[in-house]
């Protein structure tokens, strides 16, 4: 069976560093969980995979307008509910037959599961803000299972 790869990345707050894109690199799709702040971003990112991506706060102007508040993905069985602000969330995921809800907006990566549902933040891959570490994650399906982490591009302090 092959393994899909879904790449994971928020915040990017108009930056969009080389790191990144190396990690992403060989994803077969990449959510983007807002707070874009520009859509060369997303264009970028295409070059790598298809995109799926949701309006942050911060995203204003033309380039967004296309965007959603959420977004539901549908890979075979698996299915990814997007948004930015966690408390924001508008489903019950378990009863909507959600299997990971993707959000960002905190800055601070984090994967926890609850009722069977993998909640992610990926944490924020632009402009480091805080003293958080700049992260993205990772999907991988294979079959019926699924594993998610974070990744730190670059540790606090550096």
């Amino acid at each position: 069976m092959t393994v899909t790869r879904i790449g994971l990345i928020s915040d990017t707050h108009g930056l969009l560093r080389p790191q990144a894109m190396a990690f992403l690199a060989g994803s077969d799709h990449i959510v983007h969980a807002g707070d874009i702040c520009d859509g060369a971003i997303l264009a970028a990112l295409a070059t790598i995979a298809p995109v799926t991506a949701v309006l942050g706060n911060n995203d204003h102007g033309a380039w967004a307008a296309p965007l959603r508040e959420t977004a539901r993905l549908q890979l075979g069985a698996f299915a990814l509910y997007a948004i930015h602000d966690l408390a924001a969330l508008d489903i019950d995921p378990h009863a909507a037959g959600v299997r990971v809800v993707v959000s960002g907006h905190s800055h601070k990566p984090r994967v926890e599961e609850r009722d069977g549902v993998i909640f992610v933040n990926p944490g924020s891959a632009g402009p480091r803000r805080f003293s958080l570490p700049i992260t993205a994650g990772e999907i991988l399906i294979d079959g019926a299972d699924v594993s998610v982490r974070t990744h730190v591009l670059m540790p606090t302090g550096t």
